[in-house]
């Protein structure tokens, strides 16, 4: 199974021969396996040049890059091969159509809130007002007809959610409301350092199919972004990010030491990202047994199967079900 790369050091990416080097600034040097890379991820500061980049074209590599306190800041994706301009055409038609593109919008929002709601359950809130309080908003949700009423609805769902937050995590941290630029707790820099990771991983999941990541429904279509990758977000952020979060915090694998604040903000110190990317990464190579394919599919593979089903939604093959954990 080839795997993500992350570089937290700062040091320059090599290219020699047919092999990546990474070489940090103390001059050690370690082998990247260019045949098993599915992505790689710049969080330090890292030189590189043209040659390097040819070779992750060759080998179909994305590269993402994150500032100084873990935000996504960009993405190289190689001239992708898979190209089909019939699906593309299909998939911004359902833009065009207000009533195809409400369709897909409400599905992402639906299958957002369900793993809100498990969230909630899983983690052992006994106030049942949070859960009932978002069920109850759900005829709000199907009853939108803009885009703005469905953001608003699904805002106003998010809200109790976080809401509840403060009786889902455990060990004393603290926690107030959502706060994400800059964040201004320890939670806060979790989730917003775990959504940048899931928006970039979403992005090199879309890129081995026929899909325009720039063609979305939910948020608006965008020259300037990935905007599809928003879209498909709100299925996994609260499956696989939040849900990490509580793991990572009540089980105190991660602690206020391993955090720091700067210019205002509180950050992942270097100890704390290496927790964060490791826990990550394990996650998104976890399998659950798939109920319509009948085999193992790992939390990655089940991302890529989203953007499969929504090519078969765009060409008429199969209506579009969001998927929704059911265990």
């Amino acid at each position: 199974m080839n795997r993500d790369i992350f570089i937290l050091s700062n040091g320059r990416m090599k290219r020699k021969d047919n092999t990546l080097y990474f070489e940090d600034e103390k001059g050690e040097k370690r082998p990247i396996p260019v045949e098993q890379t599915n992505s790689i991820h710049f969080l330090g500061q890292v030189d590189f040049n043209t040659s390097l980049l040819h070779l992750l074209s060759q080998h179909q590599i994305c590269f993402h890059v994150y500032n100084y306190y873990g935000y996504y800041d960009g993405t190289f994706c190689p001239r992708n091969p898979k190209v089909s301009g019939f699906t593309v055409v299909q998939q911004s038609a359902h833009v065009l159509d207000p009533e195809k593109r409400m369709y897909l919008a409400k599905s992402f929002v639906l299958a957002g809130i369900h793993h809100m709601l498990r969230n909630i359950r899983r983690n052992g809130s006994n106030d049942t007002a949070y859960s009932d309080t978002i069920l109850s908003m759900l005829d709000r949700v199907e009853s939108a007809r803009t885009i703005p009423e469905l953001m608003g609805a699904e805002g106003h769902c998010r809200q109790v959610y976080y809401d509840a937050f403060g009786q889902l995590l455990k060990n004393g941290m603290e926690w107030h409301s959502r706060s994400k630029q800059p964040p201004k707790d320890p939670v806060n820099a979790l989730i917003s350092f775990g959504n940048s990771l899931m928006y970039t991983t979403i992005i090199s999941e879309i890129y081995k199919t026929v899909l325009d990541p720039t063609v979305s429904f939910l948020h608006e279509p965008s020259s300037r972004r990935f905007s599809l990758s928003l879209d498909i977000a709100e299925i996994f952020k609260p499956l696989i990010i939040d849900s990490l979060v509580f793991t990572l915090l009540n089980n105190r694998r991660i602690q206020e030491k391993h955090f720091e604040s700067k210019d205002g903000a509180v950050l992942l110190n270097s100890e704390g990202r290496k927790r964060f990317l490791a826990a990550f990464d394990e996650k998104m190579k976890t399998t659950i047994k798939h109920r319509k394919l009948n085999r193992q599919v790992s939390y990655r593979y089940l991302i890529r199967l989203e953007a499969y089903k929504l090519i078969k939604h765009f060409i008429g093959d199969e209506v579009y079900k969001p998927f929704k954990a059911w265990w």
